[in-house]
């Protein structure tokens, strides 16, 4: 009954989150957001500890920012990496650990700001 409850609410915040996104995308002219650039991540966990979750991330924009991994860990809390600020074109990785009784890392995401 939880988890359909927080799938329900998951489902409903990613529709919320993409509908503002693309919202927000087209309030935007056409040049500001090519000016802009993109930050380009990727998520994965590590060869030789199924426990650390990494996100790897590379600033194509014209100004700084910070990023942090989001790693969904089973049968224990969820955890996030460490915050890394990257300056244009700089690539950097955030790790984090799931607790030791983990059954593993489920995913990998990542917070921007």
């Amino acid at each position: 009954m939880h988890s359909t409850k927080r799938i329900l609410a998951a489902g409903l915040a990613s529709t919320v989150s993409a509908l503002a996104l693309s919202v927000a995308g087209v309030a935007v002219p056409a040049q500001a957001a090519a000016a802009q650039g993109t930050v380009d991540c990727e998520g994965w966990v590590h060869n030789n500890d199924p426990n650390v979750g990494i996100a790897g991330c590379q600033n194509n924009t014209d100004h700084t920012v910070t990023f942090r991994a989001e790693i969904v860990c089973g049968w224990a809390p969820d955890v996030s990496g460490n915050w890394v600020t990257l300056n244009p074109g700089q690539y950097s990785e955030s790790t984090g650990s799931c607790a030791f009784y983990s059954t593993g890392v489920g995913s990998v995401g990542w917070t921007i700001q």
